[in-house]
């Protein structure tokens, strides 16, 4: 999937606050959450915001990299692996740590990070059927070949109507 995609998905700030902030409402039944680990870079603004909606004070971050080329998604790459003291959290695999990201495409980082901490739920804000099967909760889903604009990655730019060929 590539961001030449005539099936663009383009977030606001605005709109992405409001889907984190659903997240933590499906999120609060599903807890007590003891620490948050987030996916990185992704994961950092969802588990943000959740973590103030569930006033989690312990947050810890997992870094991956893929490295690709837009296209195809490459060999994934641990950089930082989760800290002991999160892993030994409840039952040492995960119980009682949320696992949040800002989207789920193909799985393969979060099937990564379940490796880790098997028993911790997992949410995104933003799930591909791909993905779906590997995440406890999540807020939307769009279809695979949807490419999903970040409101980090983007600036303000003039968009041509979509009759005249604009993808978002």
């Amino acid at each position: 999937m590539s961001p030449t995609s005539p099936k663009a998905f383009p977030v606001s700030w605005d709109q992405f606050h409001r889907d984190a902030r659903a997240l933590a409402w499906r999120l609060a039944a599903a807890g007590p959450f003891e620490a948050i680990v987030c996916i990185t870079r992704g994961g950092l603004v969802p588990a943000a915001i959740v973590a103030r909606e569930l006033d989690v004070r312990l947050i810890e971050s997992v870094c991956i990299a893929s490295y690709h080329d837009y296209k195809n998604q490459g060999e994934l790459h641990v950089l930082k692996d989760v800290a002991p003291s999160i892993k030994s959290i409840g039952d040492g695999a995960g119980r009682g740590v949320l696992v949040i990201d800002d989207l789920t495409d193909t799985g393969k980082t979060v099937k990564i990070v379940r490796d880790m901490l098997p028993n911790a739920h997992f949410a995104a804000v933003y799930a591909k059927p791909a993905g779906r099967p590997l995440i406890d909760t999540f807020v939307t889903e769009v279809s695979q070949d949807t490419w999903i604009y970040f409101p980090w990655d983007m600036g303000l730019a003039y968009q041509a109507p979509i009759r005249e060929g604009s993808a978002g």
